[in-house]
């Protein structure tokens, strides 16, 4: 990154946070990453002569030094150039980073996506010459971004989901008071019971939870809002902590946050992954279980169950069914893994 940034180029990201905030509506750490993964690209165009300064206009004389027609052409060796420096930079402080080959890789990516982000907001200011690889779902783009393995998400069988719930009712082995059980049941059955992100569940209020209507409404990425239903079960855990924890641990100080921690306040993101890792350990379940595992087992657990994919994908608040698509794989990894542990005849081995 350059000692000193040029006035006008701090500007220019300013306006871009802005942006970002207020006419995309993304959280602030969202921001933020955006704003990080773009420091590699400023850093790689000064090491090549191209700034970063007046708004990018080395960056774009270069692109256009062949004529607007070559912009694309220009863009894609510009591309092809900055990933392989990323690599290698990434590869070479290996060891300084304790970074594996897969995790610079998915690095590279993000930062891919977030200059994407970044040079469509350019163009969109005329600051940048259009170009087709800009464009969303740009076959030119996917062809540059380096290949990451697929990795199926970890989901839980039902039935250390369900240890799981039952040891929030042990006070044998549990040590926590009961109105500290009672609402962890209810952040557990709302985790595994309608998918919530953490995020999410963390940003409840009260206000959030209909038990009347059975609907809890949610508030996702990019501020977008969707409503779910409330299983019996979760309706019920709901219940008993609005009626016989909340109180207690509301104490003098009535709050709008849903789930508190011991003082009264709202309860952090930490505080939740403790509460699921205490669980799991309780229920025997030492494979490093955390909240999203609760969601994946959520969305692998209705597919199963028959569920359409296109239901699934509005229950997690996916923009698009390509992401749930990998629940059907973790689906059949499930039903492979129940057959080679019971059927008798899956070890045979062939003559």
């Amino acid at each position: 990154m350059p000692e000193r940034m040029d006035t006008q180029m701090e500007s220019l990201l300013n306006e871009y946070r802005d942006h970002l905030r207020g006419e995309r509506n993304l959280a602030s750490r969202t921001v933020r990453n955006y704003i990080d993964d773009l420091k590699p690209f400023i850093e790689f165009l000064a090491l090549e002569g191209l700034g970063p300064s007046n708004q990018f206009e080395e960056l774009r004389d270069f692109i256009v030094s062949d004529g607007l027609d070559k912009a694309n052409r220009e863009y894609r060796r510009l591309i092809r150039s900055y990933v392989a420096w990323l690599l290698q930079d990434r590869a070479t402080n290996k060891g300084k980073r304790n970074q594996k080959d897969g995790h610079f890789r998915a690095s590279a990516v993000r930062c891919l996506a977030s200059l994407r982000s970044f040079l469509r907001y350019l163009i969109n200011q005329n600051l940048m010459p259009e170009a087709p690889i800009w464009a969303r779902g740009s076959l030119g783009m996917k062809q540059l971004a380096p290949k990451l393995s697929r990795r199926i998400p970890q989901a839980l069988f039902r039935e250390e989901a369900s240890a799981m719930l039952e040891r929030t009712l042990d006070s044998t082995n549990n040590a926590r008071q009961e109105h500290l059980r009672i609402r962890d049941r209810a952040i557990l059955e709302l985790l595994y019971g309608s998918g919530l992100r953490l995020s999410e569940l963390a940003g409840l209020d009260t206000s959030h939870i209909s038990l009347q209507e059975g609907l809890v409404r949610v508030i996702g990425k990019g501020k977008k809002e969707r409503v779910l239903p409330l299983g019996r079960l979760c309706k019920e855990a709901l219940e008993q902590y609005q009626q016989h924890a909340k109180p207690v641990l509301e104490r003098t100080r009535p709050t709008k946050a849903l789930f508190l921690n011991r003082f009264g306040y709202r309860l952090s993101t930490r505080s939740i992954q403790q509460i699921v890792q205490h669980y799991a350990l309780l229920a025997g379940l030492n494979h490093g279980v955390h909240t999203h595992t609760l969601r994946h087992s959520f969305a692998t657990h209705l597919l199963d169950g028959g569920a359409d994919l296109r239901v699934v994908q509005e229950l997690l608040g996916h923009s698009s069914p390509a992401t749930s698509q990998i629940y059907t794989h973790v689906s059949q990894a499930q039903a492979r893994k129940v057959y080679l542990a019971a059927h008798p005849r899956s070890n045979e081995v062939k003559a």
